[in-house]
Parts: C-alpha cells; structure tokens; sequence
C-alpha cells in the first residue's frame, strides 16, 4: 500500500528540473523534494505527497503599506474588506487597460500606483489568522496592463520560500510578464479536506481566494487569468482548487500529486476546468498507480489517491471529455483536447521518473492557453 514512502522525507533532495527524479542525500528515495529542514522535524512513517524542505515559518512582514512600492506590502485585510477597499483604488486610478493576450477580452482598471518589481514579503488576514506570502512582480511589469496571475503552493514540511527558489515559476513570470504568489501554509501543509494540516481547521480555500481578491487590488490583474500550481502537497491544493475554486481559478498545473478517492474527498468544480499534472511512474512518495497513503507530518489519517491514470480519468470525465487522449509526445503528455466548453486534460509522464516536478513552461503553456470563459 506504499505506507514508507514518506519516511524518505528527511534524508532527500531533489535537485529539481523537468521531469527529473532528482538526486538524494544521505538516504533513500531518488526525487523526493528536499532541502536544509529547520524548525520541523520528518517522521518515520509513510505518505505521499511530501516532501522535506526548509520548515520555518516565512513571508511575515512587519511594516510598510499594503501596496507600498518597493516595500514590504504588509498585511491586508480580510477577502470581503479588500474587495471594498479595491473599488476605492479603482475609483482614485480612473484608468481602465484591455488585458493583455490570452484571449481575454475583458477590461481591467488598474491601480493608481504601480508595484514595483521583485520580491515582497507579505501577510493578509484569513478568517482572523494572518497568513504569510511572497509576492513576485516581474521584471518589467508598468502596473498599466493587466497581466496574469499564479499562485504557486509549496510541498508538506516545506513553505513558501523554498517553492520561490525552487519551482522555476519565479524566473518564468519575468520571462512571460505574470505576477505569481508562492503561499505560506499553516503547520508547512495545505487542508486540502482529510488531510494534511495538523490544525485541522485551517482554512486554505478562504485563503486562496482572499489572496486573489487582495491581490486583484494591490496590482493589474487580469481575473479571467488566474492560475494555480504546487508541487506534491501543493500540487494536491491546486488539485483541491481545481475541484473547489473554478469560479476564481481558469485552469490549475499540480505536480507529483493525484486527485483522492471520491469517498474521501469528492470533486466537483462548477464548471469545466483545465487541468495539466505531472508525474513519475517510479515516484515512491505518491504511487504512480494510486494507494493508501499516510501523511508524513502526524496527522492520523490515512488517505487513497486514484493514481495517475485515474486523475487523468477522472479529469477527463469532470470536464466532459470524449474520445480517447493524444498519443504521448516527446515530453511524455497526453492530452484529451476535445471536452467541453473547449478545455483540456494533460497527463505528462516520466518514465522511470520519480517525484518530479514538472516543466513549469510545459505547465504555463496550457495554462496561459485556457483563459476564465
């Protein structure tokens, strides 16, 4: 039932890279992700989806303005307080740019004052618990044309800091011009309904949305361009926004994670969604032909992923899929193109590979391709 998996966590680094396995340090369990742990300790056990990293709590700030250019952003308030204080900002900008390419033919209003280029740490206020982030602007960004925007979710006993360094997305929004956000979870996991938060009351769904909408307000954003992505546990919260947020989110990329049994956790998006994974038939942390699985951090609980091919299934009977999907390319995808409301369903396979991270370019790809309906 592939109950060791997790026990790997803490003796592997992955070195990253599309459709790698990676490389491990001081133990078993070739591309499990992984880096220095500091302030959360692996455990023995098993699981999947995980993967060890840098534990300590980050993006905090203290001080600065929310929206402060060049600065720290600060915290915002709660969702429904920012969307009101947006409609203020619209109000002093009274400058409305069309978004830019990807189809979207909506108008944007553009805050007054642009944020300026870089990295940010910042807090906003979910449900009266503040939570953590950091924001990257790319390089280039005017503040004057909508542009995208991707939330990037990090793995279990990791956070936000290691998925800025090593997800690639960082580097590819100032290739592509998208601001993308890497979130901070509570106990270094996502609640992604059974598992993985210790604390089982967090709520991560209130805080993805409540960061688009702060978001929409601080920078020019193009709603209809929303995007998430996330490796291993993270991949599993785009999964879970996917399922839960396809009013808010145009097309999720997760990584080395499956959709769960419908008994555990059901998923049922309001409307036909893109969705793109990545994975690893040799991934010895989330079983490439599904499992039982035990999270690697304490939680009590044991959960069953459908397996890569049954995601990919499942993904395509979701969105109205018929036919049978492409035959796999060079890069191992295979896709079911012809399902409704014109979306589409990936699977991209390493053979031989193991916790991979994906491409995020294969990934921004598709995304960028699926704009909001």
């Amino acid at each position: 039932m592939h109950l060791r998996a997790w026990a790997f966590l803490a003796l592997s680094v992955v070195t990253g890279g599309a459709g790698a396995c990676g490389s491990s340090s001081g133990g078993s369990g070739a591309g499990v992700t992984g880096g220095q742990s500091s302030g959360a300790s692996s455990s023995s056990g098993s699981g999947a989806g995980a993967s060890s990293g840098t534990a300590s709590g980050g993006g905090a700030s203290s001080g600065g303005e929310t929206g402060q250019p060049g600065d720290d952003l600060g915290s915002a308030g709660d969702g429904g307080d920012a969307g009101g204080r947006r409609q203020a900002a619209s109000a002093d900008a009274g400058k409305t740019k069309p978004a830019d390419g990807g189809g979207s033919a909506t108008v944007v209003t553009c805050p007054a004052t642009a944020l300026k280029p870089g990295d940010t740490n910042a807090s906003v206020m979910v449900g009266g618990v503040m939570r953590n982030y950091i924001l990257h602007v790319p390089t280039g960004y005017s503040g004057k044309t909508a542009v995208p925007l991707v939330l990037d979710f990090h793995p279990i006993l990791s956070n936000d800091s290691y998925e800025q360094t090593n997800s690639g997305y960082a580097t590819l929004a100032d290739q592509e011009g998208f601001v993308v956000a890497f979130p901070d979870g509570i106990d270094n996991a996502w609640n992604i309904g059974p598992c993985c938060t210790t604390s089982r009351t967090v709520d991560d769904l209130g805080f993805a949305k409540t960061l688009v909408t702060t978001l929409e307000m601080q920078a020019c954003v193009d709603l209809k361009r929303v995007y998430a992505v996330g490796y291993s546990m993270g991949g599993g919260m785009s999964h879970y926004l996917g399922c839960n947020a396809a009013d808010v989110f145009a097309a999720v990329a997760p990584a080395a994670f499956d959709l769960l049994q419908d008994s555990e956790e059901p998923c049922h998006p309001s409307r036909p969604i893109t969705e793109i994974s990545f994975r690893g038939t040799a991934d010895p942390i989330v079983p490439y032909a599904g499992g039982a699985s035990n999270p690697p951090n304490g939680l009590n609980v044991t959960i069953h992923f459908l397996g890569a091919e049954g995601t990919f299934q499942k993904w395509s009977q979701l969105d109205g899929c018929t036919g049978s999907p492409s035959a796999p390319d060079s890069n191992g995808c295979s896709t079911y193109a012809q399902c409704q409301a014109g979306v589409e369903v990936t699977l991209c396979t390493a053979q031989g590979g193991g916790h991979v991270t994906g491409d995020p370019k294969i990934g921004w790809a598709m995304l960028k391709a699926h704009p909001m309906p």
